[in-house]
């Protein structure tokens, strides 16, 4: 059985050999993360080199997803490197005081606005919640805290508001920055996290473009103002994560779950792609085996529909990266025997606005509806095939291209898989027993099955999908 659901992991110190990216590609991994939160841009070009060496090694096309550190607002350095708070204590945040002149009576903020975003009585949550403090008052640049939940507080921790509202913008001038390195390394999916409106996605997009960057735009969906204008930010990106980590400590946690399977459904009728992200295998960091919270976690997402679920510091720090793959790779096939294949998101009486999305959707219900063995596109871009895995199936979608990047691309589409096939090298008279010849010679179809094959009338023109054939696999001549 194919895996479906794909698999984000995040490259680092664990999993810096090329013989240990090896292993992952072999175990599963279809898309790499490098997190521009941490190492240099020479860390990230070598990297990069890398991971597709790594891949070419192995025969596979593995996507490359750059994630931008955004505006995580964190607490300055304390004199000695950490305090203990204990309930109770008064506490200040001043973006006014010196970068290393923390004390257990305050600390520097990396936020001039903080001032301006709080009132008396708002919670401000320090290092992922586990520090909580309430807002007595303002003065200056000063706010002044009673501690509510205590324990140790340490250099660069981060900062959030319960219920969000804090102003910083989702791009800093790092981001910037790392956007052309980005763009420079080709990536093929551009992350930009703290998203508070579609406005942030389109300005990504803008600088990407203009600093050469084609790849696909993803918004990490970590703020509560995202929630508030998430129909807006899903139009503008091409892939919605669900980051949980802050969303968790804005939101609160006891409301996670739903707002999860909600982005999910939403993000799927909008026919964009989703990854859901955080913590979702965190105790591999340490050991070989995952919690059974943990595989409950990652098989319940699958369920609901996601297109590919990632790892974090399970692979970039771990101790045990390539276990950490399998573990998600058997979950994930596991969670798929248990979810029957849904119709289309749209309803009939809905109508297309592109043929190719036209074909793409009348594909699966046919394929759906008969004994196929397996849909076949020959697609440019990938578009097509992006349509089609919006639809639950069991039957496998092969993506035929020539492109890398296309054939990157669709490593993160759940149900859908690259085939290296170049049209313009075969002639016109030959092309279905060329193609037919390939899938047979990768174990992708078997003689006399069913297959729905999908092509356009113009090759070589992306989004020209216009035909839809059923066809039955010949024996190899």
């Amino acid at each position: 059985m194919l895996r479906r659901t794909k698999i984000v992991a995040t490259l680092g110190p664990a999993s810096g050999r090329r013989k240990t990216l090896r292993k992952m590609i072999r175990s599963g991994l279809d898309v790499a993360r490098l997190n521009f939160s941490h190492g240099t841009a020479d860390d990230h070009r070598a990297r990069t080199r890398k991971l597709r060496d790594a891949a070419e090694d192995c025969g596979r096309d593995v996507g490359l997803l750059g994630d931008l550190q955004g505006p995580k607002i964190r607490v300055m350095r304390f004199e000695n490197g950490s305090v203990h708070l204990d309930k109770g204590d008064a506490f200040f945040l001043d973006s006014a005081l010196g970068i290393e002149s923390g004390t257990k009576e305050g600390v520097g903020v990396a936020l001039d606005t903080l001032h301006e975003d709080v009132r008396e009585g708002d919670t401000l949550l320090l290092n992922d919640g586990l520090i909580s403090l309430r807002v007595k008052r303002v003065d200056g640049t000063r706010v002044h805290t009673t501690v509510v939940d205590g324990g140790i507080l340490s250099d660069h921790k981060g900062i959030n508001l319960k219920g969000g509202g804090l102003s910083a913008h989702a791009l800093t001038d790092v981001d910037r920055e790392n956007i052309k390195l980005a763009a420079e390394l080709e990536i093929d999916f551009l992350a930009v996290s703290f998203v508070r409106s579609g406005d942030d996605i389109r300005e990504a997009r803008r600088l990407f473009e203009e600093a050469g960057g084609t790849g696909l735009i993803v918004a990490k969906v970590e703020r509560t103002e995202a929630i508030d204008n998430i129909d807006s930010i899903i139009e503008a990106a091409d892939v919605i994560m669900v980051a949980r980590g802050d969303l968790g400590v804005e939101m609160g946690y006891a409301s996670l779950t739903g707002i999860q399977k909600s982005l999910i459904e939403k993000t799927r009728k909008a026919h964009k792609i989703v990854i859901t992200a955080t913590q979702m295998m965190e105790s591999m960091i340490e050991n070989p085996i995952p919690t059974r919270a943990e595989v409950s976690d990652v098989a319940n997402a699958v369920i609901d529909g996601t297109d590919a679920v990632m790892l974090s510091g399970e692979t970039a720090v771990g101790k045990y990266p390539n276990k950490a793959i399998k573990a998600m790779a058997e979950v994930c096939v596991g969670a798929e025997k248990y979810q029957a294949p849904q119709g289309a998101a749209r309803r009939v009486e809905d109508q297309f606005t592109r043929v190719d999305e036209a074909i793409a959707m009348a594909t699966m219900y046919t394929a759906n509806h008969m004994d196929v063995g397996a849909i076949i596109a020959l697609t440019e871009s990938g578009s097509t095939t992006r349509w089609m895995s919006r639809v639950r199936s069991d039957i496998p979608i092969y993506a035929l291209t020539a492109h890398k990047a296309t054939k990157r691309r669709v490593a993160l589409y759940r149900g859908v898989y690259s085939v290296d096939f170049d049209v313009d090298a075969h002639q016109p008279g030959y092309l279905y027993q060329d193609i037919f010849a390939t899938l047979l010679s990768g174990g992708h179809v078997s003689v006399g099955e069913l297959v729905v094959f999908t092509k356009g009338d113009l090759q070589g023109i992306s989004g020209n999908t216009n035909v839809m054939i059923i066809l039955r696999v010949p024996e190899a001549s």
